[in-house]
């Protein structure tokens, strides 16, 4: 009997070791042969006030604002002045109390099909290309894609990632740049500082279904399994990094989809780059792009792949300038 038993324990762990090897052979061959879309010479220019085409700076200059704020937005036309109406009011605000506070906001239309440019572009109308910039992607990358392209083009000292439902209250910038400026920064100023909705937790249990919570558990420990620790929540879409933090990291990053932020703190975390949460207000709002089980289930794919992409080399630590 108990050889039996031992037996039986043998062909379960080569069958582990051998659905694992399989998993990393995939992991690491698909890593080659993902398609890594090019930018295009449309995407490398924004429309001024005066309605010509003019080029992005590029994240590796030197920062001439204080602060840029990325908005991804896909298919976005009826929520996305909900959000700017309340962001810039915010920001002209704090300008007015504080005439030497520059800022900029990029809204990157991640080849929507709707008139979300259009609709971005009349801030740029109202406030000028100086402060307001549309950068519209010719096809759909994904919010990760759309946002890396946003910080890629950017002139502030530090840059805001906020989500184009307005699900954050915006004045929440406070808190996270107060956590932000907190940490104990190196000498090459490497930060990051991550809103965080943990903080209500229970009560979005209470309101979900058992099985939307056992999605949202598992996604939680495969996070913590294989990626990132000691961050509650990876995924609030509400996230600000020092310049040279976002170059390090945005520089790296190969997911496009909704997993991005995981990669994108996986990467922070193997360079030591300090990393903060704060909590913030959230709600939320209807029309999310996110579908519960398929996008959880992609989610869950590319948290594997991301650790196993790494570990078998397929994907390393270095700049990809030459895809950017």
């Amino acid at each position: 009997m108990d050889c039996t038993i031992c037996e039986i324990i043998q062909a379960l762990a080569i069958f582990a070791a051998v659905v694992l090897l399989v998993v990393a052979l995939i992991a690491h061959v698909t890593a080659y042969t993902m398609a890594i879309i090019p930018r295009q010479e449309l995407e490398k220019t924004f429309l001024s006030k005066q309605g010509k085409k003019e080029p992005f700076p590029s994240i590796q200059d030197q920062p001439s604002r204080d602060l840029s704020v990325i908005v991804p937005s896909y298919n976005e036309e009826l929520r996305l002045p909900v959000m700017m109406d309340e962001a810039l009011d915010f920001l002209e605000k704090r300008q007015k109390k504080d005439p030497s506070f520059t800022y900029e906001v990029i809204v990157v239309d991640d080849g929507s099909k709707d008139k979300t440019t259009e609709v971005a572009l009349k801030y740029t109308e109202r406030y000028g290309d100086d402060k307001v910039r549309v950068l519209t992607l010719v096809k759909n990358r994904g919010k990760g894609g759309a946002v890396k392209l946003g910080t890629l083009s950017c002139r502030g000292k530090y840059i805001l990632m906020a989500d184009a439902d307005g699900a954050t209250k915006f004045a929440d910038i406070i808190k996270v740049e107060a956590s932000l400026k907190d940490l104990q920064l190196q000498p090459n100023e490497m930060a990051i500082s991550c809103g965080s909705r943990a903080h209500l937790e229970k009560e979005s249990v209470a309101m979900r279904s058992v099985f939307r919570t056992f999605l949202m558990y598992g996604f939680h420990f495969l996070v913590w399994f294989f990626c990132v620790r000691g961050i509650r929540d990876t995924q609030c879409g509400f996230k600000m990094f020092t310049r040279e933090a976002a170059l390090r990291t945005f520089s790296i990053l190969h997911v496009e989809r909704w997993a991005f932020d995981v990669e994108l703190l996986y990467i922070a975390q193997c360079l030591n780059i300090p990393i903060t949460e704060v909590a913030v207000n959230w709600t939320e709002i209807e029309g999310s792009k996110l579908v519960p089980f398929w996008s959880w289930l992609q989610m869950g794919r590319d948290l594997i792949f991301i650790r196993l992409r790494y570990l078998t080399g397929a994907w390393t630590l270095e700049s990809q300038k030459k895809h950017d």
